[in-house]
């Protein structure tokens, strides 16, 4: 019997209903009166539907990982249609196919868009679309708690220095999680202020780089952008994203722990110094460096900006980063480079074992003292073998659809990773909004595919097709 966490999903649209009502105030303090009548509808309708399933939450302590796997991913299904709600109800006549492909961009960080003129677009409703992204990127982080039982040992060992699994506690670490984010959230807008940045557009920014998303209240980000120091500014900023959202925690409140405490981010730290290296000696001859760093920090953490420029040499590299990805507690999406480099370094270790039989080849992470083990190495390889089937599959539905195998392949890479396409990637002037409702439908599910951990595909597959 299916035990869904009604309890889980009630919070996230009790949240919707407090965005509701803050863009509200925000619409009548600013005489936005367009769309507001679509905030007070979603308001009303998320406050009854957290109500609801507050009241109807089973009273079971115990669950199974399936029962969860299901309740995240049915709140990556519902959750988007309240938060539709004010992109179907507005004044530019979208269909609700249209809407929620725009929403489900927003809530999986994703940011492809149907907006062909976001100018054209009232400030409220931009600021809504920016909140999708927000919302969804705190879900995701919860979800990654929620989900930790399919998450390999030495990540759940350190996360619980932040956080305890003590049913008694999760309210308490939930707000823990909550206030980190929102505080970041803060922070990021109050720099791009300090930074000459208009506050509408760092505002947005703000819900946009916290939570890997890829909307932006302009049409082109040159708009935002005036000189190589902001270029810079907003660069360093994504890279909030890329690390785990505990690495600033960390560095604040740092007591004498030992350096396993930061295995991931030291990793992260040196893997990026190490491609920033690369793409300053080798790749900045005709092309200014802030330019390709905001490119290489776009890409690491799954945002996917660009300015304008001619780098459809580079695309490749660029994708290469994106699938990569960051952290294994960000908002960003891909593979992650822990996974990654863990099962190189196994693989690399089992090659030489037979070549020098004689020889000891530990599976230790550089610079720590943790081990993984073959357990772990299965799932990373699973993770990455259902990764290529994903790309696989998705990429032949789209060029059996009529799009170019070229930008088949490179669309399906950036939905499964959640990245926005830009001209870094040669897709800028993609036109998702004429695409037929089948593509429509398929980017959808992939978006939603790609968002959550892709091991968990395989484990629904297991309870449901070989079950006794």
């Amino acid at each position: 019997m299916i035990k869904l966490q009604l309890k889980y999903l009630s919070f996230f649209f009790g949240l919707i209903s407090i965005l509701s009502f803050f863009n509200i105030i925000y619409s009548y303090y600013f005489n936005l009166y367009l769309n507001i009548n679509t905030y007070y509808l979603s308001l009303i309708i998320s406050f009854l539907i957290s109500i609801l399933f507050f009241k109807l939450n089973s009273n079971e302590k115990k669950q199974s990982i399936f029962d969860k796997i299901l309740t995240v991913l049915l709140g990556y299904i519902f959750i988007p249609l309240i938060l539709c709600i004010p992109f179907y109800y507005s004044i530019y006549n979208l269909t609700l196919l249209n809407s929620y492909f725009e929403t489900v961009s927003g809530f999986t960080s994703t940011g492809f868009t149907i907006f062909e003129n976001i100018k054209n677009i009232d400030q409220s409703l931009i600021l809504w679309r920016s909140s999708t992204q927000w919302i969804g990127g705190l879900y995701f982080l919860f979800s990654i708690i929620f989900l930790i039982d399919i998450y390999d040992e030495n990540f759940k060992k350190t996360l619980t220095n932040f956080i305890s699994f003590d049913s008694s506690e999760v309210f308490k670490q939930a707000l823990k999680i909550f206030f980190l984010y929102s505080g970041l959230t803060l922070l990021i807008f109050l720099i791009l202020n300090f930074f000459s940045i208009r506050s509408f557009n760092s505002l947005n920014l703000a819900f946009t780089l916290i939570s890997s998303g890829g909307f932006l209240p302009v049409n082109d980000l040159s708009n935002i952008l005036k000189d190589n120091t902001q270029i810079i500014v907003l660069s360093i900023l994504m890279l909030l994203s890329f690390f785990s959202i505990f690495f600033s925690y960390n560095l604040i409140f740092f007591k004498k722990k030992n350096m396993n405490f930061f295995y991931e981010d030291f990793h992260l730290l040196v893997y990026l110094l190490i491609i920033t290296g690369i793409f300053f000696l080798f790749f900045s001859l005709n092309v200014d460096f802030s330019i390709n760093f905001l490119s290489i920090t776009s890409s690491i953490s799954n945002i996917g900006f660009s300015l304008e420029n001619d780098q459809h040499n580079l695309s490749l590299l660029f994708l290469i980063l994106v699938i990569i990805g960051g952290s294994f507690f960000s908002t960003s999406s891909g593979l992650r480079f822990i996974k990654i480099y863990s099962l190189l370094k196994y693989s690399l270790n089992q090659i030489l074992s037979f070549s020098r039989p004689k020889n000891v080849f530990t599976n230790k992470l550089i610079f720590t003292k943790i081990n993984f083990d073959f357990q772990e190495i299965n799932k990373y390889f699973l993770t990455i073998l259902i990764f290529i089937m994903s790309l696989f599959i998705l990429t032949i539905l789209l060029t059996i659809s009529g799009i170019g195998f070229e930008s088949s392949f490179k669309l399906s890479i950036l939905t499964l990773m959640n990245t926005v396409n830009s001209s870094i990637y040669g897709l800028n002037d993609f036109d998702f909004d004429n695409l037929n409702f089948f593509i429509k439908y398929c980017l959808i599910l992939f978006m939603i595919i790609g968002r959550i951990e892709l091991l968990t595909i395989l484990l629904l597959f297991k309870k449901f097709l070989f079950k006794n």
